[in-house]
Parts: structure tokens; C-alpha cells; sequence
């Protein structure tokens, strides 16, 4: 059995590399939380109500094609910048050692800052979301009986997304000192995506000793919506490049993440080290993958801690982005197919990202 449990960690370890999360321009959502079933050394088996917060913020203000950071963004002072915060409040039913019922509320508040040119010099202004996201119901299950086996286990979990988060929140586009256009924000800061997703979550531990330990989640969502039917033009008339190649209209994405790690345990406070991987994929799952969709991932350090009282535990996360990739998008493909010009556009990503939160046993 030890040797199945170390095994796994490695599989995961293994999916965590394969092109995994962005954030910042390419418009991951939060996935509430930090996916942290398993990163406890220990499995709660009583019936009981729990429920955590989960604070995630990140600025977004670095650019890049592909993985090369684009520096004359910075020199000119037009890149695009992100300030992303969400609140995920989330209730867990446990219902016996094996079962667990979850229900998961975002609360995000975005903003966007870019520039128009005018008489050679780029002027500054902001868009702005804010109100409640998609929210998201689970059933996870243990695969493995937590009483007969408490050094290790692997938990599977089944959701729904639900497309409650507003994805044609508008605001003001200003287009010179005079004039502005009103429209439908970036995709990048948009509330919600529009669509109706199915969620696979798969979390594991195995621990060595009361000292050490180790941990992987995975998470997938899959959107089966092709375009949610909101313009990308941020109030403007569609170009007709934009139409050829399909990039007028908003693409409803799949996303995903994994990380793996090591947990050590000093008295109360656990100390973790792993490798976290973030991505929004360049074709969806299941369904078509038309549609305006800025496709990356973020590989990331994430270091954290969490310190464990008899009903409460509070923790904080931070990954730290070591490799940036913005992957070409359908309509970058289309349009080099179409012109026979190489084409791959751009997205911002953030340097880290904070994740402050607690978790209450009732």
C-alpha cells in the first residue's frame, strides 16, 4: 500500500507538468480555495458542518507571448494590469467517514487598467467587475476506508458549475481624452464564464510519519459551452478580422490545476513545499473550442503554512510563478492560416499569488 500511495504522488506529479495555470489576463477562475482536501495528515470521519473562506488576490502586470516576456510593454508603459480579488465561501457537509457534500460561493471584485494613444503619449483609465461568481456544488467520496486506513488516502470528487457570475458585466472604454464606447469588459475580469461545467477533483495524502508527509490535488473543469454569446469588441463595432477568425465572440474555456508537495508538521503548525501548476488549455474536453480565449499556464513554487487549533485552522499559500506560457489560441491559428502570417497574441501574468484563509469544524 505504501508503495501504491508513493506512486501516486508521483503520478501526480507528473500531470502537474503537463501545461497546467495562468492567471492575470488568460482568465482562469478560482477554484475554490486551493483544492486543500488532502493536505491534511489526518481525515475527519464524524459527521459535522464545516466551513472555509479563502481570500485570492494576485496583480497581473507582466506580458508575454508564448514564454517570452515581452520587456518593450514595460519601456512604453502600455501593458495591462490586473488587480484580481475573490472571497470563496464554501460550506462541507461531512456525512460519514467516507462521504462529504460541498457548496462553494465566489465573491470577486476585478479591476483593469489599460491605455489609449493619444498625440503619442498612452493614457491610463480602468474597467471594473465586481459581484458574485459561478458557483459550484461537489460530492467527494474516499476511496479508501479512513478508519482502517488513516496514513493515506485518495478522494474523488464530482461537481457542477453553475453559470450564476454575471459574464457580460460592462463598463466605460475610453478611446480618447472625449470620447468613450460602453461594453462588455475584458474576459479576463468577467464575473462569470457563461457556461454549465462539470468538475473532476481527485485529492490524496500519504504520511511517512506523524512528521512528514505527502500531498496532490488535481482539478478539472469542463465547459461543454462553446461561446457564451458575449461580443469581445468592449463596445465597438467587430473588426472583420476578428469575425474571419472567430474572435469577436467569448469562448466559454476548460480549466485546470495540480499540485504536489511535501508536508511537514512541527506541534501545531504545518509547513508545506510543492509545485503548482495552473492552466486554461487551448481546446476544451468535450465540445468545440471557438471563440475569443487568451490559452496559457503558469508553472509556480508554492510554498505555505497552516497552523491547526482544536476547531479552526488558517493557512496561507502563495505560488510563485517560475514558467509563463501564453499558448496560441484557435483564432491565432486561424488567422495564420488565413493570412500565412504567423500570428500568437499576448496575455499579462502575475508574479504570485496570495491565498489567505481559514477553515471552522462546527
Amino acid at each position: 500500500m505504501k508503495k501504491f500511495f508513493v506512486s501516486l504522488f508521483f503520478f501526480t506529479v507528473i500531470l502537474s507538468q503537463h501545461r497546467l495555470l495562468a492567471q492575470g489576463c488568460v482568465a482562469i477562475r478560482s477554484t475554490g480555495g486551493f483544492c486543500a482536501a488532502g493536505d491534511h495528515q489526518h481525515v475527519d470521519t464524524a459527521a459535522q458542518w464545516q466551513f472555509s473562506i479563502n481570500n485570492r488576490y494576485y496583480i497581473s502586470n507582466r506580458d508575454y507571448i508564448g514564454s517570452a516576456y515581452q520587456k518593450i510593454r514595460q519601456t512604453l508603459g502600455n501593458v495591462v494590469i490586473n488587480h484580481a480579488y475573490t472571497m470563496d465561501m464554501t460550506i462541507y457537509r461531512i456525512l460519514n467517514p467516507r462521504w462529504t457534500l460541498m457548496l462553494d460561493l465566489p465573491i470577486t471584485a476585478n479591476a483593469r487598467s489599460q491605455t489609449y494613444l493619444e498625440n503619442g503619449v498612452y493614457n491610463r483609465y480602468s474597467t471594473h467587475a465586481f459581484g458574485e461568481g459561478d458557483i459550484r456544488f461537489a460530492v467527494y467520496r474516499w476511496l479508501l476506508d479512513p478508519v482502517r486506513m488513516p496514513k493515506g488516502n485518495i478522494q474523488v470528487g464530482l461537481g457542477i458549475k453553475l453559470p450564476t457570475g454575471n459574464d457580460n458585466v460592462q463598463d466605460y472604454f475610453k478611446t480618447s481624452d472625449s470620447t468613450k464606447t460602453y461594453g462588455p469588459v475584458d474576459q479576463s475580469i468577467q464575473l462569470g464564464d457563461g457556461g454549465t461545467g462539470i468538475t473532476l477533483e481527485i485529492n490524496t495524502f500519504y504520511n511517512f510519519s506523524r512528521k512528514v508527509g505527502l500531498y496532490g490535488n488535481f482539478y478539472y473543469l469542463s465547459n461543454p459551452t462553446d461561446e457564451n454569446g458575449v461580443s469581445n469588441a468592449h463596445g465597438a463595432t467587430p473588426s472583420a478580422a476578428s469575425i474571419a477568425n472567430g474572435s469577436n465572440i467569448m469562448s466559454c474555456p476548460d480549466q485546470y490545476m495540480a499540485r504536489a508537495g511535501v508536508n511537514l508538521q512541527f506541534d501545531r503548525l504545518y509547513a508545506s513545499a510543492g509545485v503548482r501548476d495552473d492552466c486554461l488549455p487551448v481546446h476544451d474536453l468535450i465540445g468545440s473550442s471557438d471563440g475569443f480565449r487568451r490559452p496559457g499556464y503558469v508553472i509556480s513554487a508554492e510554498p505555505g503554512l497552516t497552523y491547526v487549533f482544536s476547531k479552526v485552522s488558517i493557512y496561507t499559500f502563495c505560488p510563485i510563478a517560475l514558467v509563463r506560457n501564453r499558448t496560441q489560441s484557435v483564432p491565432d491559428k486561424t488567422t495564420t492560416e488565413l493570412t500565412g502570417v504567423y500570428t500568437h497574441g499576448d496575455a499579462a501574468f502575475a508574479n504570485y499569488v496570495v491565498n489567505i484563509g481559514a477553515n471552522i469544524r462546527f
